[in-house]
């Protein structure tokens, strides 16, 4: 392909890249299909394994920061290694961590392959787009495949809660993971085979240090969140956010010094690049607390098998493919800014929603239809906000803003996890602790509150009466627990909002042609037209 085409006579792809296409869509899927699996996996993975709440946490929320840590690398390491091949090497690693965590005999065990898991997903994402970008030279089908990416990504959200329940409900709670095994193992051949290796000719210096720095930032800071959540503080928490502060400060002032940064600390001086990437982080953060908390309410308190909490979650994802779909429509329309924020306007109906299901069967209704609505609601953040994020960089920044708008996505799903997820243990392991029925024992009362399945497991064996009672107060701080995430992911549905009408207003609808101001780059209108030169800088 030559690196300066002449604009409008990109060749069209034809049957070999559409079927390449198809191929690549499955690892993409796999990526959400592990999420939503192990979500419901959860309350029996708990009282088998029998982690602490911090064990549990990690256990879910790890393999989310693993990614985002490593999406930048990984988008790197493609340009000199060749997308194609990374994506394999990501494939065999997707098949050997699924193998790890469903044999997993201890909670430690699954938390390194929660953690191998993140990395071979960050090494899938940004090669499978990279690759879709250079397989569709022209335009509008380059648009068509991308939108089926981002279809691939809400379709394994749909499909995972239903297979996992399928798969729960006649097997142990590792047979979850085995989903990716021969999918992977077929797609790999079929990958080399049909779809065409790229790298980039003159890629520029990759910096280990930089990823170090980068991975010693993160985790420190969210190790004092989890304790401070269990335990309360402590110099040992208060030292571990200190130092994650400390090597991330470090890490932006490496990048400056950089002729090829991980990531271009100069983009951050414009609104709309800042606004893009605050909008994705703080909106995927109010999505994933309490989306990853509604399969265990709708298995807890509504006392539903795995596979009617699945069924359940369906409309969940249709919710957030209609609002994909919708969008780019109303966004030829509307400023995009207020898109998002009407979109996260809605939401709230939805939190509301979650937050007055009450703990039995009856709340089953308002939790499911309260996550549909959330999901639509923030639909227009995933949408919209990579692509105003590198709409807002010169040309030439193009692939360091979208691997940025994307690491911000990803980090704000994890971070939703773990900061309203330590919440949720803080209320309920007070509740508990306040709320045990006399006449418990001691070893039965700390299993209790510890973990909602900690307290399953105790109340099988004590009598019929006090496994009962004891369970109806796991349930009901449970329930505490859950109705406090929603309003906590509400306040960063609002904050969002603030975001986007504050430093995203002044783009124009897609189509319309506003002047922007002189004083600051505002990017075009929201668009996928990329050079192949361009699309060479995409990690």
């Amino acid at each position: 392909m030559s690196s300066n085409p002449v604009p409008g006579q990109e060749p069209r792809a034809g049957l070999r890249q559409w079927f390449g296409l198809l191929v690549l869509l499955f690892p993409v899927a796999l990526m959400t299909v592990d999420l939503g699996v192990l979500w419901l996996a959860t309350p029996a993975m708990t009282a088998d394994l029998q982690p602490s709440s911090s064990q549990l946490l990690w256990t879910t929320d790890l393999y989310g920061f693993m990614t985002c840590g490593f999406l930048l690398v990984m988008g790197t390491l493609g340009d000199r290694l060749g997308r194609r091949r990374l994506l394999v090497y990501g494939s065999l690693g997707v098949v050997a961590a699924s193998l790890l965590a469903a044999y997993s005999t201890t909670p430690e065990m699954l938390i390194v392959a929660r953690a191998l898991l993140g990395v071979a997903g960050a090494a899938v994402l940004p090669s499978s787009l990279s690759l879709i970008s250079h397989m569709f030279a022209d335009a509008r089908q380059r648009a068509t495949a991308i939108a089926m990416w981002v279809t691939a990504l809400s379709v394994g959200i749909a499909v995972g809660p239903v297979i996992g329940g399928v798969f729960l409900e006649h097997w142990w709670w590792g047979s979850v993971f085995l989903l990716a095994v021969p999918i992977m193992v077929v797609a790999i051949p079929v990958v080399l085979t049909i779809v065409p290796e790229y790298r980039d000719p003159n890629p520029g210096r990759f910096d280990l240090a930089s990823v170090v720095l980068f991975l010693l930032g993160i985790l420190p800071v969210v190790y004092g969140i989890k304790k401070f959540a269990e335990f309360g503080w402590s110099a040992t928490y208060l030292v571990a956010v200190v130092i994650g502060v400390f090597f991330s400060a470090l890490f932006v002032r490496r990048q400056r010094h950089l002729e090829a940064p991980l990531l271009d600390m100069r983009l951050f001086g414009n609104r709309v690049f800042t606004g893009a990437l605050l909008t994705l982080l703080l909106g995927m953060m109010a999505l994933n607390g309490v989306e990853y908390l509604v399969p265990q309410f709708l298995l807890v308190t509504g006392g539903l098998s795995p596979l009617e909490a699945g069924l359940w979650l369906l409309p969940s994802a249709a919710g957030l493919i209609l609002g994909s779909q919708l969008t780019p429509l109303v966004a030829r329309r509307v400023r995009p800014a207020f898109v998002i924020a009407g979109g996260t306007v809605i939401t709230l109906v939805g939190f509301w929603l979650t937050a007055t299901a009450q703990p039995d069967a009856s709340g089953v209704v308002p939790s499911a239809v309260g996550l549909t609505i959330i999901m639509f609601g923030v639909a227009p953040i995933s949408v919209l906000g990579t692509s105003l994020a590198v709409g807002a960089a010169p040309p030439e920044k193009a692939g360091a803003a979208a691997g940025a708008g994307q690491t911000a996505y990803d980090l704000g799903l994890a971070l939703g996890i773990a900061v309203t997820g330590s919440v949720a243990v803080a209320v309920y392991r007070g509740d508990v602790a306040d709320s045990v029925p006399a006449g418990v024992p001691a070893e039965a009362a700390e299993a209790a509150r510890d973990t909602i399945g900690g307290a399953t497991a105790a109340a099988r064996d004590l009598p019929a009466a006090a496994g009962d009672e004891l369970l109806a107060v796991a349930r009901d701080a449970f329930a505490a627990g859950f109705h406090t995430t929603a309003y906590v992911s509400a306040a960063f549905a609002l904050a969002t909002t603030l975001i986007a009408i504050t430093l995203l207003r002044r783009i124009p609808a897609i189509g319309k042609d506003t002047p922007a101001p002189e004083e600051e780059h505002v990017p075009a209108p929201v668009t996928t037209e990329r050079t192949d030169q361009e699309t060479q800088t995409v990690a």
